[in-house]
């Protein structure tokens, strides 16, 4: 007890100090990354608190107030989503205050950009307070709502992906070069050949002989069904579309199509991980939490140079217009880019830290119901293996539909 409480005050101390240190770096340019620093740190500190917070909040009378106290896995969910609650309240808090700025001349663009300092203690005071003093109803129903969030963060994570995919395709092909042509033609290969190896992988790890596997058998049936839908529609002359995106979709729905399958409960007769639990479970939630980060520091840098992912209407092209010689004096420079218009929505680019932060509260507990020999298994039960494979199949039909839709609706703009 005292232990755990030591360690939780020396972790929230050297988080002050080196807050304390780096906020007064942080530059306009750098507030979108500054952001990602602070969500990644919720992430760590949700990984640290899982562990550490059960004995203190067994301690605590109005959420330990059962006649027959929990097991410690319970107290281990309830740390991980108290954590993820005064996180997703800090982001929402700042969407909400965000709505409607247009101008960097609205005061509210120094709020965004600005008082890091004063933010970072409004954030530790709002873990601090979801972690100690909620009562347990107020965190069953984050619980619930958590989980239709995590499900639209992760097709966010389908746009964003789509969205990258596209991108990179259209740049090596404005190259017309012989060169990245070839390069395209590599990476498509080297992507199939690596969807048909982990498919081939699948079967025999989640298809074993002798038992009745129909379900995944079935699951890794229809992703190799998709994976063949994209190639054939892609390639059709109607479509006119390439292979690296098809390609590179075919490997993530096969990605997801195992992390759906490894979700399994462990005593599931066609799991063969069962045998490594342990290993499978760690792999799963730094795999999973990296992709969680990832996607959010890509939505972060994308925010600032594109205007159709999270751009408002109005807000010009990153660079549109800018001439290469200012001419302008140095006052009235100052002056033109105060009035500039945002290039960003800020409460759609807080909007998607707070569903991350609901997304990687289920990664943690497994969507609330780990279970396991010492209660360390994460993401693991049948909660957990339909959220994979739906996410899998939106994604499926998200691409098709990217494909699809400038031809059946030829006069709007995708």
């Amino acid at each position: 007890m005292w232990a755990a409480s030591c360690l939780a005050s020396c972790c929230a101390g050297c988080a002050c100090n080196l807050c304390q240190s780096a906020v007064s770096s942080i530059s306009r340019r750098s507030a979108r990354i500054a952001y990602c620093f602070l969500f990644a740190f919720s992430l760590i500190a949700s990984w640290i608190l899982r562990d550490v917070a059960p004995p203190l909040l067994e301690k605590i009378p109005w959420i330990n107030h059962f006649h027959q106290i929990p097991d410690r896995e319970w107290f281990e969910t309830e740390a991980v989503l108290r954590v993820s609650l005064g996180n997703f309240l800090f982001f929402t808090i700042l969407s909400v205050v965000m709505i409607g700025v247009k101008s960097q001349k609205d005061p509210r663009d120094s709020i965004h950009h600005g008082g890091w300092m004063m933010k970072v203690i409004c954030w530790f005071l709002l873990v601090l307070f979801s972690l100690f003093f909620v009562p347990n109803g107020v965190i069953s129903f984050y619980e619930t709502i958590a989980k239709f969030g995590s499900g639209f963060f992760l097709l966010v994570q389908v746009v964003l992906l789509l969205d990258f995919v596209h991108g990179w395709n259209d740049k090596w092909v404005s190259y017309d070069e012989q060169f990245w042509y070839v390069a395209l033609f590599v990476v498509s290969l080297v992507c199939y050949l690596a969807t048909f190896v982990f498919s081939g992988l699948l079967f025999h790890l989640f298809t074993p002989s002798g038992h009745d596997c129909g379900l995944n058998t079935f699951f890794i049936v229809m992703t190799l069904i998709f994976v063949f839908v994209f190639l054939i529609v892609a390639l059709h002359p109607t479509v006119g579309g390439s292979i690296l995106p098809a390609s590179v979709i075919s490997v993530y729905c096969t990605y997801l199509c195992y992390s759906a399958l490894a979700s399994e409960p462990r005593d599931y007769e066609c799991n063969s991980l069962h045998k490594h639990s342990k290993a499978v479970s760690t792999g799963t939630l730094t795999l999973g939490l990296l992709t969680t980060v990832l996607s959010v520091v890509y939505s972060a840098v994308r925010a600032g140079s594109s205007t159709t992912l999270l751009s408002p209407p109005s807000s010009p092209r990153a660079g549109a217009g800018k001439p290469l010689l200012p001419l302008d004096k140095p006052e009235e420079r100052e002056e033109n880019e105060k009035a500039k218009s945002v290039s960003y929505s800020y409460a759609f680019f807080h909007i998607i830290f707070s569903l991350a932060s609901m997304y990687s509260a289920m990664l943690l507990t497994g969507w609330s119901t780990s279970v396991g020999e010492s209660g360390k298994l994460i993401d693991v039960g049948w909660p957990s293996v339909w959220v994979r494979v739906m996410t899998s199949w939106a994604t499926a039909g998200l691409y098709i539909w990217s494909l699809l839709a400038p031809i059946l609706f030829p006069e709007r703009e995708f």
